[in-house]
C-alpha cells in the first residue's frame, strides 16, 4: 500500500507491539488530557446546581460544550516529542497511531458516559444525537491533528489543532440552523442537522485513515519538496556526450608543458646520433 513503509507491510510481531504499550502510555499528552476531562466534567455537572432541573434543550447544548472541551483535550493526543527520533522505527506511524487511539478510546468513552450520568434526568437530552455529536467533534479534533502532522515536522501539534478546532466551533456558531450543526430538537431542521454530523464524523474517520500512513520515503525532506532533474540537466561528475575526459588530450589538441608529442623527444632523453652529457665524441680531442 502506497505510503506505507517495507516493515509495516511485511507484519510487525505482537511481542514488539506489546513492548510499546508502556512507552506509548508514557508519551500520552497526559496534562492536556486531564484538563480537558476534568473541565468537561466540570460543565456537565453545572445542570444539577438549580433547585429543578433545566429542560433538555439546556442540557443539550451543555452536553455540546462538554463535548468540544473533549475534543479540545484530545486534539493533543497525536502529540509526540520524540516523533523525529522514531520516524525509521520498525513501527510506523499507522500502527503507533492505533496504540494511542487504543488507549485513549476507552478512557474517552467512559468520560462520556460520566458526563451523561451527571446530567440529571429531565435535562438529558436524546442519547443517540447527543452522542454523534460528540463522536464528530472527537474525530474532527483527530483529523486536523492527523493532517497537521501529516504534512509539518512538528512534534507537537496540539496546540495549533486545538486553536484551529476553536475557530471551526465559532463559525459553526454563526451559521444559521438551517444549514449548521446546531440546531435543537424543537427546529424543523432537526433531521438534517443530526445527517450533517453524520457526514462529519464520516469524512473526518476517512481523512484520519487517509493521511495517518507516512509519506513515501524521499518525496520530503526537512519540510521541503525534493525538485526531479530536469530533462538535459547533467548530473553533478557525469561527462557530457562529445566532451573529453579530464586528463586526456583531445584529437588534434597540444600537449600541455611536460607531455611527449607524436614524434618527439622525451625531455632529459638524447637524441638519435647524440652524445649523452660527460662522454668523448669518437675522434675529438679531450680537453
Amino acid at each position: 500500500m502506497r505510503g506505507v513503509t517495507q516493515a509495516e507491510t511485511s507484519g510487525v510481531p505482537a511481542d514488539l507491539l506489546r513492548a510499546l504499550v508502556p512507552p506509548v502510555w508514557r508519551s500520552l499528552p497526559w496534562r492536556a488530557l486531564t484538563a480537558a476531562g476534568g473541565l468537561g466534567l466540570l460543565l456537565a455537572s453545572t445542570t444539577r446546581l438549580p433547585d429543578e432541573a433545566p429542560d433538555a434543550e439546556l442540557g443539550l447544548l451543555v452536553l455540546r460544550l462538554t463535548a468540544l472541551t473533549g475534543a479540545l483535550g484530545l486534539a493533543f493526543l497525536l502529540d509526540d516529542p520524540a516523533r523525529n527520533t522514531t520516524a525509521t522505527t520498525p513501527v510506523g506511524r499507522p500502527r503507533r497511531t492505533v496504540l494511542r487511539l487504543a488507549v485513549a478510546a476507552p478512557m474517552t468513552a467512559l468520560w462520556w458516559a460520566a458526563a451523561l450520568l451527571l446530567t440529571p434526568g429531565p435535562t438529558r437530552p436524546a442519547l443517540g444525537p447527543a452522542t454523534l455529536e460528540a463522536a464528530g467533534m472527537a474525530c474532527a479534533a483527530l483529523a486536523l491533528a492527523t493532517i497537521a502532522v501529516r504534512f509539518t515536522r512538528t512534534a507537537e501539534v496540539g496546540r495549533t489543532t486545538a486553536i484551529r478546532l476553536g475557530a471551526a466551533a465559532a463559525v459553526a456558531v454563526l451559521v444559521p440552523n438551517r444549514w449548521g450543526l446546531l440546531g435543537t430538537s424543537q427546529d424543523p431542521y432537526w433531521q438534517a442537522t443530526q445527517v450533517r454530523w453524520a457526514v462529519v464524523l464520516g469524512a473526518t474517520v476517512a481523512l484520519s485513515v487517509l493521511w495517518t500512513p507516512e509519506p513515501l520515503r524521499g518525496r520530503w525532506s526537512h519540510g521541503r519538496r525534493q525538485l526531479s532533474p530536469r530533462p538535459g540537466d547533467i548530473p553533478s561528475g557525469d561527462t557530457p556526450a562529445g566532451d573529453t575526459p579530464a586528463g586526456e588530450i583531445a584529437p588534434g589538441a597540444t600537449p600541455a608543458t611536460g607531455d611527449v608529442p607524436p614524434g618527439g623527444t622525451p625531455t632529459g632523453d638524447m637524441p638519435s646520433g647524440g652524445t649523452p652529457a660527460g662522454d668523448i665524441a669518437p675522434g675529438a680531442t679531450p680537453t
